[in-house]
């Protein structure tokens, strides 16, 4: 897009921003409309950008799949994956392989949660650390061991096997959904829609002006929310217009954000989420930063949302299972519940910004699902799950119902 500069007096008139696909636009707010898909051109060239992200959630898979692999991998091997360095031969890609990125270095890793807090943040990643440490320690050496009461091992979950600690958690799935909150959630909600990252040093000045960053197309605010919406949308089909794959497209925030969007009470999320990262991107072309917040606490609410539903869900689900009898498929529900209750630290409430959970509170509900007996998930009760759960729902205006529901 080319600078376009406005006199004083017609500050009012209708800014769209350009679309290669579609310049009608679907959304307006308050003198901004949002383009039809995710495009956004100056000069004719592409100012989206977000590789980075695109970049850590193929590592995050790679390492989750990792986690699996009882022939080759190894504490060392699974511990340089989640802290890559540039160059190390970690991954299956060299792509990856050559990326001075890492998924540890943003866990945890917020401007406005973690950057004055880094004792906390320090420990967040510590207990990532661990999660490794345990599957490859205790999960590993009992590959063949049936699992039972504090006893690491196997246990059929339907037609799959689940590898669970003498406790029932299932490592994997800790790790990945606690990465949902403590990286895609922390870097979106924490990070790059914040001011002090968008507006940080001459950011909206050179905004102002269409003050680019050095031989690129963008302007560095531009580029913030674009990373922000790239840890939802980075390795989607269509990373211009993702709704059609939402929820196929990794196994993190995007599976879930399409899993709650499936059920009936919630249809409609993943759009709103899109909508709005649209919409507040057009702002930034225009200029209107009043509407950029708004969109950035709508972003806020809808993935708190995402993450506080499906920690509802499994508990739920675990639940159930445990009724029916089936420990391994309330194994794998509850370690799934299990990640996203830690991932509500990293939530993000508009009223007061701060988390919708504080430290103890997530800390609180994690003691009490595996503090029940000596056993952990082997012990838990259903008025444990219940109470948990009705707490989570309590901070929304959804139900346990409505979020044990995948209709």
């Amino acid at each position: 897009m080319k600078k376009l500069f406005l006199p004083a007096l017609f500050v009012t008139i209708l800014f769209t921003s350009c679309s290669s696909d579609d310049d009608s636009g679907e959304a307006i707010s308050n003198n901004v409309e949002a383009p039809a898909t995710y495009v956004f051109e100056r000069d004719g060239a592409s100012t989206v950008s977000f590789s980075g992200q695109t970049t850590r959630l193929l590592m995050a898979e790679e390492i989750l799949e990792a986690f699996k692999d009882f022939d080759n991998a190894t504490q060392t091997s699974l511990q340089n994956m989640f802290a890559h360095v540039e160059g190390a031969a970690d991954f299956s890609s060299e792509d990856l392989n050559n990326s001075d990125k890492s998924v540890r270095s943003k866990t945890a890793a917020s401007k406005d949660f973690f950057g004055a807090n880094t004792t906390e943040a320090a420990q967040i990643k510590t207990t990532f650390d661990g999660y490794i440490s345990t599957q490859i320690n205790e999960v590993f050496p009992n590959q063949n061991v049936a699992a039972a009461p504090g006893v690491a091992g196997q246990i059929a979950d339907g037609s799959s096997v689940r590898y669970v600690t003498g406790k029932g958690l299932e490592m994997n799935q800790t790790f990945a959904k606690g990465l949902i909150g403590a990286l895609m959630a922390d870097q979106m909600l924490n990070n790059y829609l914040g001011t002090a990252v968008l507006d940080e040093a001459d950011n909206r000045s050179n905004n102002d002006n269409a003050i680019t960053e050095t031989d690129k197309s963008y302007t560095t605010m531009e580029h913030k929310w674009d990373e922000a919406y790239g840890y939802l949308f980075g390795t989607s089909a269509n990373v211009a217009n993702p709704l059609p794959t939402i929820g196929e497209d990794d196994s993190f925030l995007n599976k879930y954000t399409g899993s709650v969007n499936d059920d009936s009470d919630f249809n409609g999320i993943a759009e709103s989420i899109y909508n709005a990262f649209k919409l507040g991107r057009a702002a930034i072309v225009a200029k209107n930063y009043e509407v950029r917040d708004e969109q950035a606490a709508t972003i806020r609410q809808k993935v708190s949302e995402v993450l506080a539903i499906r920690s509802v869900y499994y508990l739920q689900n675990g639940k159930t299972a445990i009724a029916n009898g089936d420990m391994g498929g309330a194994f794998h529900d509850l370690s799934e519940a299990y990640g996203f209750v830690y991932s509500l630290r990293f939530t993000r409430n508009t009223a007061d910004g701060m988390s919708f959970f504080s430290r103890s509170e997530v800390d609180s509900f994690l003691t009490d699902l595996m503090s029940e007996g000596a056993n952990g998930l082997w012990d838990v009760t259903p008025a444990t799950l219940d109470a948990i759960s009705e707490a989570i729902a309590a901070k929304f205006s959804f139900t346990v119902a409505q979020a044990a529901s995948a209709e």
